[in-house]
């Protein structure tokens, strides 16, 4: 079975252009099953991994230190960063184009987006990208990494910081990735991911002192880590559905604006290799109108744009 399970292929229809798609059923209800979120949540139940444990933490006070450091350049400069951590490396780098192919573009491009991803302090791409096509493959069911199924703080942070917590080596990711594995600087920035926020850092604290460094690396880190996380966890918990997918996936607006446009999340996991996840006019993707810029650019072709019938709740 591939990594986003089997498929049943169609043509569909949403909007005026036609592909084909995974045929989508249309959802007639909310899913039956309410999702614990902290009661008999799995967190509590594991070993602490303390080295992550404690590098979350220190970031989490550098975040807030940084609110007695501000400045409107540090500002500036975090909202710029978390743009081009979250945006361009977490969004159309680590997961539309590594994740799920959702379309092509020069190496050089895949390669820089990569390096932004690495900004966001989120691991490598093959552990990123591994853990994202498991999550696909057993969402919301046993061996789901990080599903509210098992408690709301465990799909937020608790996988990463307790339990045995899927790394760069680890063996079971590997299967996952064998495309990523084929490429050498793929497995090099999965070794070194943590070199380009640390060459960051140092540059920031020199150029724009302490405001730049706390806000520019530690709050804008947070905030982006934090969007990322409730990808998992909120998005599996409270929004709404538009498509029957077999699992807690909704689409959350709030999600969606922290996260550049991940927030829906039930349109993707209808069809994880679209390129666009605002499938409405109002569902804004700005993921998506990046990856049109590129295209406007001739940096990005063989955008994959099934069309899905739906109905709104």
């Amino acid at each position: 079975m591939s990594v986003h399970g089997r498929q049943n292929r169609s043509n569909t229809r949403v909007g005026g252009l036609q592909s084909p798609c995974p045929r989508i059923e249309r959802f007639h209800g909310r899913s039956e099953e309410r999702l614990t979120k902290f009661e008999r949540d799995k967190t509590f139940s594991q070993p602490i991994i303390w080295t992550t444990t404690l590098f979350m933490i220190a970031f989490h006070v550098g975040a807030i230190t940084a609110l007695f450091f501000f400045s409107w350049k540090a500002l500036a400069l975090a909202i710029m960063l978390w743009w081009i951590s979250g945006s361009l490396g977490i969004g159309m780098g680590y997961h539309r184009l590594l994740t799920h192919r959702g379309y092509k573009a020069p190496k050089w491009v895949e390669y820089f987006l990569t390096t932004c991803g690495t900004l966001a302090l989120e691991g490598g791409p093959i552990a990123w990208v591994a853990t994202h096509r498991v999550h696909h493959q057993n969402a919301d069911k046993e061996g789901d990494p990080h599903s509210p199924r098992d408690g709301g703080l465990w799909a937020h942070v608790g996988w990463i910081i307790t339990g045995k917590a899927l790394h760069n080596s680890a063996g079971e990711l590997l299967p996952f990735v064998p495309d990523l594995r084929k490429d050498k600087f793929h497995v090099w920035i999965s070794k070194w991911h943590w070199v380009p926020l640390a060459v960051l850092s140092l540059a920031l604290l020199a150029i724009g002192g302490w405001p730049c460094l706390l806000w520019g690396i530690f709050l804008r880190t947070v905030v982006n880590l934090h969007g990322t996380w409730l990808v998992n966890s909120a998005t599996h918990m409270w929004g709404s559905q538009r498509f029957s997918t077999g699992d807690a996936s909704t689409n959350n607006f709030w999600v969606a604006m922290l996260t550049f446009g991940e927030g829906w999340h039930n349109n993707h996991h209808a069809a994880p290799q679209l390129a666009r996840h605002g499938l409405a006019w109002y569902e804004f993707d700005l993921n998506w109108y990046g990856i049109c810029a590129l295209r406007w650019l001739g940096l990005a072709w063989d955008i994959k744009l099934p069309k899905l019938e739906s109905s709104h709740r």
